[in-house]
């Protein structure tokens, strides 16, 4: 089974206008509400290609509700933790000449809560997936990845860490299975500008000597590069498409890997298929469908 975490899940209100003027009422074109978070991000997707998983994270308030009641509409199978305070942040997304974001705070999460979450990760079993993606609210104590991978040690349950930075640097020692930077992330890490395919590879090898068992790199419109623990470099372009929305790409990219990998066990159809579905995502309004996937997946 796998398994995505989301600390701080959000109702993404997304508005179309055709110019964004500040002190004065603007009026929109155009609104959506998506659930968002990477992790519920990923189980939606995966549940779009006919992949089961269960989301797990924190809810609090109707925004909450309203999140966990939309997440299993969609098909996902949900195990959030309700907070008894505060209320589910709402990021207000403008799409107008240029793309403005304000994204709330969230709720306050308390020990006791994150232990109750350590409870549930202590059900997996050998052979689960666990996927850790995004940011750590202000709430919630900076090593919480750590904690999480250190008390599943041993258990052989693959982890995938999708972060940035030293919240990603800092789990490399507990061998994650898998961890997604992109490529101007892999050089922010290392403190320099990576210029060509081959500067990518030493830098995520880098990574493995760290730690880490595979590397997903991925490079927006000049594809992805995964260096695999059995010393594999595979590189791939993208499939042909006019990007009409980044949210949620690198997720799906993700979410497509995963459930390729674990099904057939060959990491270059993971990472075509990663892709596929990566750029399913990248080429619709919403994210990725099962139907958009095979159609790009053909072209690769």
């Amino acid at each position: 089974m796998i398994y995505t975490v989301t600390f701080n899940p959000a109702l993404d209100y997304v508005i179309r206008m055709e110019k964004l003027n500040l002190g004065m009422v603007n009026r929109s074109s155009a609104e959506a509400i998506f659930y968002g978070g990477k992790g519920i991000n990923v189980s939606t997707v995966l549940n779009n290609i006919g992949v089961e998983s269960v989301a797990l994270g924190f809810v609090a308030g109707f925004t909450g509700r309203e999140i966990e009641e939309g997440v299993k509409d969609l098909g996902v199978t949900t195990d959030f933790i309700h907070l008894p305070d505060g209320l589910s942040r709402i990021n207000v997304k403008i799409k107008a000449e240029q793309e403005t974001e304000i994204n709330g705070q969230g709720p306050q999460i308390e020990m006791d809560q994150v232990e109750t979450l350590f409870e549930k990760l202590q059900k997996l079993k050998e052979g689960d997936c666990l996927v850790l993606a995004g940011t750590i609210p202000s709430s919630l104590p900076s090593d919480i990845y750590e904690q999480i991978m250190e008390r599943l040690q041993g258990k052989g349950i693959h982890i995938v860490v999708d972060a940035t930075k030293d919240l990603l640097l800092n789990v490399l020692k507990y061998h994650p299975f898998l961890i997604k930077p992109n490529n101007h992330e892999l050089g922010e890490i290392f403190h320099t500008v990576l210029k060509s395919t081959d500067e990518i590879v030493t830098y995520a090898k880098k990574l493995q000597e760290m730690g880490a068992r595979n590397v997903l790199v991925s490079m927006a419109g000049d594809g992805a590069i995964l260096v695999t623990e059995t010393n594999e470099v595979h590189r791939i372009g993208v499939p042909k498409g006019t990007v009409v929305n980044s949210v949620g790409a690198g997720d799906s990219m993700v979410a497509g890997f995963i459930a390729s990998y674990f099904k057939e066990h060959d990491y270059l159809k993971a990472l075509k298929f990663g892709t596929a579905t990566g750029s399913a995502t990248a080429f619709s309004e919403g994210l990725a469908t099962k139907e958009k996937v095979e159609e790009l997946l053909s072209t690769l």
